[in-house]
């Protein structure tokens, strides 16, 4: 196992790692808790009582957070014509179509962050399923990124759009922010994302749903959160 800095060590002290916390207390400790040199991303890691192998315990979705995220977004959009020309005028980064998908295969180009894509472009964007799927950036009409409407869907993107959806150990892992938010804003955006995954529980899903929620800096310790204070 790496050794940790002696920034992490010293935040360890400051908590019982296996408590579970109150929300307000949680973002006190993981800004606390939070000492790099840079403005730390806060994430969120909730484990669901759920079995994503199953269609219908899957939960995928997307939201936009009260206060963003705090990063800066590149999208790249697939579509042509007329859309393409929305796509510009809406602050896209990226706009294009079977030229798109070509760099994207002989150049390994990958400068951007978020795919979206009209209904029409999904049989070239189709044919990127193999490089962009596992890097979760294949466009979904879940989570609104195959999409007519492209004026609206780059305005919550650039707004502070997250996406969540299950990895293979039936975990949401996402973004609510960077440290320099301040406990407060934290606090609203964490219970806006949580609130939309409570919603997202599918009705096949059995016993409890969340199993687990922690907090933590990019470079900080997890902070565990009470489960139960936030299905009340």
């Amino acid at each position: 196992m790496a050794k940790r800095g002696k920034n992490y060590r010293a935040s360890m002290e400051k908590f019982d790692r296996s408590q579970l916390h109150e929300v307000k207390e949680a973002m006190k400790l993981v800004t606390e808790t939070s000492k790099a040199k840079f403005d730390e991303t806060i994430e969120v890691h909730i484990r669901l009582g759920v079995d994503g192998r199953h269609a219908d315990q899957q939960v995928r979705g997307a939201m936009v957070l009260p206060h963003g995220t705090g990063k800066s977004v590149k999208v790249l959009v697939f579509a042509k014509g007329a859309k393409a020309e929305e796509a510009q005028a809406a602050g896209a980064d990226y706009v294009g179509a079977e030229e798109m998908a070509q760099k994207i295969q002989s150049e390994n180009w990958f400068d951007f962050d978020v795919v979206v894509a009209t209904p029409d472009m999904m049989g070239v964007v189709g044919r990127l399923g193999k490089v962009l799927g596992p890097k979760g950036l294949m466009p979904n009409p879940k989570s609104g990124t195959v999409t007519m409407d492209l004026t609206k869907a780059l305005a919550d993107i650039k707004a502070g759009k997250v996406e969540y959806r299950l990895d293979k150990q039936n975990i949401v892992h996402t973004i609510i922010g960077k440290k320099s938010f301040g406990e407060e804003k934290l606090e609203e955006n964490f219970k806006a994302l949580m609130d939309a995954i409570i919603k997202a529980k599918p009705a096949a899903a059995k016993g409890q749903y969340l199993k687990s929620v922690t907090v933590t800096a990019t470079m900080g310790p997890g902070v565990k959160v009470n489960p139960a204070v936030l299905v009340q």
